[in-house]
């Protein structure tokens, strides 16, 4: 089974491609859908967090208050190291259930599934793969993006983009790029990834 390690800042549209990539027979894993599940009440990730953090980004029923740890890792003077272990905390985690589902995948008969991680290098996950990919727009489309998906301000926005890793970093990182611009034919992005990895 061929591992995808899928990457790109916030805004580049990973979600989408992964879409687009089912279409040619490609599973996917979405590491911010599989933070999601593990982020409810009483488990041992966000019990963790809560130690760190403080009871602060809890909501009421004991899950975790995402807007308010977001406030705590992308503002203010100690954002950076928040945000460094807010990643340590929930990386390994999400690293524990992101094996076990490929491991499904592969009993499965699965030929090949992406792990579609925006911090794919920082959080160590490349090291599940067999090759990477970039997805990269300009920043303006990505802000964009941000601001009509999450109804957040620009200057947060910014901040989130900013906190990871560039595009043209990615790009020297990845064996292959695909340019989700809103005008680039994605589909044939898509087809020189599936073909240069021999998947058809």
């Amino acid at each position: 089974m061929t591992v995808i390690g899928l990457c790109g800042s916030s805004g580049s549209g990973k979600g989408y491609v992964c879409g687009v990539f089912k279409k040619y027979g490609v599973e996917y894993i979405d590491t911010d859908k599989v933070y999601l599940d593990i982020a409810v009440s009483g488990s041992p990730c966000v019990a963790e967090l809560c130690r760190f953090f403080g009871d602060e980004v809890l909501n009421a029923d004991g899950s975790l208050n995402r807007r308010e740890l977001s406030k705590r890792v992308f503002e203010g003077d100690n954002a950076a190291q928040h945000l460094k272990m807010l990643n340590r905390i929930s990386h390994k985690y999400i690293r524990q259930n992101v094996v076990a589902t490929l491991e499904k995948f592969k009993e499965a008969g699965v030929k090949a599934v992406i792990i579609d991680a925006p911090v794919l290098f920082e959080s160590g996950f490349n090291d599940l793969c067999n090759v990477t990919v970039c997805v990269t727009a300009p920043k303006e489309i990505k802000l964009e993006r941000i601001l009509k998906r999450d109804k957040i301000t620009r200057h947060k926005a910014e901040a989130r983009i900013d906190s990871q890793l560039a595009d043209s970093r990615l790009r020297e990182l990845c064996d292959y790029e695909i340019v989700n611009d809103g005008t680039t034919d994605l589909d044939n992005e898509i087809m020189k990834v599936i073909c240069g990895i021999g998947l058809k």
